[in-house]
Formats: structure tokens, C-alpha cells, sequence
């Protein structure tokens, strides 16, 4: 006699799938998109240098994702794919990130919808710029196939609402590249408990930037390039100007000029002159000769002896 199978509702089953799909999302680390003045930046905690997050689509488009490695590959490789055959086919303008954004919702829709197979632990940004900023487009994808028009800022993976969090409270819309990338590197270092500074190496950083005159527009950033735009960041880093030649090798923060007390003063942290060993005169750094002689002070001269009587 055989036993009836375990009867679960299609609410229950899509509510087990979307928390497997989002716990496999959550473990890997942060994305971000910004859009800055001259197009879309994005920014992701990724210390591979083979591996990478973010790719180029088309000449104008942008792909980045957060999950699984092997399967937003694919995806992605499918998104290169279906451009390429329709700019082949018809025109290279007719490529858009919109029609790409709407390919990937249907496959990832109908994976997640499909009882046999598990859902792709995957999130999506395509972006588009235009000639304008009024003209650039920034679509996230779900594991379920839901498509958002996202606008400013997004972040998925990791953390996200943490990071985003961040984000609402010192975005800008129209700032320049190095502002946006400094913006975006201080949010994936953020968290509830404490900041920290995210190694310039672990980072990948890629742009679509409208004032390239080439055709395609994708950019990585690396290297110097990436160093000269962060600059000098960390807590460690004071506010005001830094002097390197005056700080170079101390570790206690530059006494003020009025504040110098005199080196021999031992009560407000001065340092004792040094003593020769032999003599116990004090010595300079050239010796005992370069030292201040110390002359012992002077008594009463004490009266000669009385003659015999």
C-alpha cells in the first residue's frame, strides 16, 4: 500500500523558495549603483581579480549581479548573446537595457515559478545611460523575476539595507565621479557596530561614462586611477591639512607651537639630557665638549686654622 504524499500549498512553497533564494543572496557581499553626472558607477567588495561582478553588456549597458557565482554568468552571458544577435539583426540603437531587463525577468520568473528545478540565488542590476543624464536607466532584478526602476542610488547583497540606509542620508544627486566613488566605498564599509576601511585591492569599480568618445562606454577603474580618486581616507586620517615631513615617523599627534615646552622640563614631558657614563657630565650630540658645563655653587670660605699657642 502505498502512502500519501506530504500535501504542501503553492503559498507555502513559494514562500520556502523566496527564503532560500534570499539567505544564498544575503551571504555574499554588497553591490552598489550610483548614478554621478557623467553616467553610472558601480562599486562592489570583490578582493578576486578574475571573478568579476560587474561586466559590460553593450556599448551603452551594464551588467552587475550578487549571488551565485555560475549562475549570473550565465545570465550574463545570455544577456551578451541576445545583444549581439539583435544589434546584428536589426540596429546597434536597438539594443536597450530595458528590453534586456525584461529578458532576465522572464527567465529568472519562470525558474523561480518551476517546481523542479531550485531558484537562481541571484540579484540583477542593468543599466543604461543615455546622452543626458535625464536619458540613463538603472532596472534591479530579483530571484523571482521582479523588475524596479530604481533611481539615485540601489544596493543589493550583503547588507543592503544597511548600506542603503547610508546612502539616502549623503547622497547627492550631480556629484562628480570621485565624490560618488567615495560615497559609495565609505557605505560598504558601514554596519551598525563599527565602520571600516575597505583595501583599495579589494575593490571593483567600473563606470558607464558618457564622455568617453568611444562607442562603448564601460570603464573599469584600477590602480592609480582608483587610488587618486579615494585619496586619503580611514579614520586614522585627520580633517584639516596633513604635513607628511612633519608627522613622518611619529605616532603622537604635532605638539602646537605655543605649546612647546622646554626639553629639559621633565614634569611637562620633556627628555633629561644624556650623561656620559664615565664623568657623569651631561652630554649633547656631539659630547661631553658641545655640553653646558655645570659649575657647582660657591660657598662662605672657611677660616684658616688657628696657630699653635
Amino acid at each position: 500500500m502505498s502512502m500519501p504524499g506530504m500535501y504542501v500549498t503553492p503559498e507555502q512553497m513559494m514562500k520556502d523558495r523566496a527564503d532560500f533564494a534570499r539567505k544564498g543572496i544575503a551571504r555574499g557581499r554588497s553591490v552598489i549603483a550610483v548614478q554621478y553626472a557623467d553616467g553610472v558607477l558601480f562599486v562592489s567588495e570583490n578582493p578576486s581579480q578574475a571573478l568579476h561582478k560587474v561586466s559590460e553588456i553593450y556599448d551603452r549597458i551594464a551588467f552587475a549581479a550578487v549571488g551565485r557565482y555560475n549562475e549570473f554568468e550565465n545570465l550574463r552571458i545570455a544577456g551578451v548573446r541576445l545583444a549581439d544577435m539583435r544589434g546584428y539583426a536589426y540596429d546597434r540603437r536597438d539594443v536597450t537595457g530595458r528590453a534586456l531587463a525584461n529578458a532576465y525577468a522572464q527567465t529568472l520568473g519562470t525558474i523561480f515559478s518551476s517546481g523542479g528545478e531550485k531558484p537562481y540565488e541571484v540579484e540583477l542590476f542593468v543599466a543604461e545611460i543615455g546622452d543626458a543624464v535625464g536619458g540613463d536607466q538603472l532596472y534591479r532584478l530579483t530571484y523571482d523575476g521582479q523588475v524596479a526602476d530604481e533611481q539615485g542610488f540601489a544596493v543589493m547583497g550583503g547588507a543592503a539595507d544597511v548600506v542603503a540606509a547610508y546612502l539616502q542620508e549623503r547622497y547627492v544627486p550631480g556629484a562628480d565621479l570621485a565624490a560618488a566613488l567615495r560615497l559609495a566605498v565609505a557605505a560598504l564599509g558601514h554596519s551598525d557596530s563599527a565602520d571600516r576601511v575597505v583595501p583599495d585591492e579589494d575593490l571593483e569599480v567600473a563606470v558607464l561614462d558618457r564622455t568617453r568618445t568611444q562607442p562603448r562606454k564601460f570603464k573599469r577603474i584600477r590602480g592609480q586611477q582608483l587610488t587618486g580618486l579615494l585619496g586619503l581616507r580611514g579614520p586614522e586620517q585627520p580633517d584639516g591639512p596633513h604635513d607628511e615631513d612633519s608627522d613622518a615617523g611619529r605616532g603622537a599627534e604635532a605638539i602646537p607651537a605655543d605649546d612647546v615646552s622646554d626639553p629639559t622640563d621633565l614634569a611637562g614631558g620633556g627628555v633629561p639630557p644624556l650623561e656620559n657614563p664615565l664623568t657623569g657630565e651631561p652630554s649633547g650630540p656631539s659630547g661631553p665638549d658641545d655640553a653646558t658645563q655645570v659649575i657647582p655653587p660657591v660657598g662662605p670660605a672657611t677660616p684658616p686654622p688657628a696657630p699653635p699657642a
